[in-house]
């Protein structure tokens, strides 16, 4: 248990300071190693009644694969600005574009006791409204199920729910989530997504922040 306490808690160490990232956990396993990698860590700081979300990228190299370590308290709305910033600033690097470097995001197995990551290298982030023409899954904060329409489903029935509407023309199924979720939410959804829908898809959903 010692060991992997250490696992959730990681510690980076600046100018002789400590800082530490508190990981989401899961007893699911995505992706369980990653080799030829850069660490980012995003930290969650308060001044007065603010929280802030301090990011810290001295040590990613662009051609590398990206491991994002975010602390789990902070919320998506401060998080995925910067996590947009970031996968800009990667994709725009032709000079030292590696077209097989992944960005992943890190979060503590529970069951294997080491760090296990989910890949979002394709992932587009938008923080406005996706067009109505958009067939819309909603993630609710506080919430184990999703919304498509008005109807709530399991996160497993998804791809079965969407394919047996009868459409004139079929839309593009994109997913909206609570701007006010915890990021430890967020990854919970992900991991699930990973798990039972967008491994079946040629093109993952552009994922909106609301």
């Amino acid at each position: 248990m010692k060991y992997f306490s250490i696992l959730v808690t990681l510690l980076f160490f600046s100018c002789g300071k400590k800082e530490d990232v508190l990981l989401p956990k899961s007893n699911i396993t995505i992706v369980k190693d990653v080799q030829d990698l850069s660490p980012i860590y995003i930290f969650f700081k308060t001044e007065g009644k603010d929280t802030i979300a301090e990011v810290n990228r001295k040590s990613s190299i662009i051609s590398t694969n990206w491991i994002f370590n975010i602390d789990k308290r902070l919320p998506l709305k401060l998080v995925i600005p910067e996590v947009m910033k970031l996968q800009e600033k990667k994709r725009a690097d032709s000079a030292h574009k590696n077209e097989n470097a992944e960005n992943y995001y890190s979060y503590a197995d529970s069951v294997g006791k080491n760090l296990a990551f989910v890949p979002f290298t394709k992932v587009y982030y938008k923080l406005d409204r996706p067009d109505k023409g958009n067939f819309v899954v909603y993630f609710a904060k506080g919430k184990k199920q999703v919304f498509m329409g008005n109807k709530e489903i399991k996160i497993s029935e998804i791809l079965k729910y969407f394919y047996s509407i009868k459409f004139e023309k079929v839309p593009n199924l994109v997913f909206v989530f609570d701007k006010n979720m915890s990021y430890e939410e967020y990854i919970q959804y992900k991991i699930l997504l990973q798990k039972e829908v967008t491994y079946n898809l040629d093109r993952l959903p552009v994922e909106f922040i609301l």
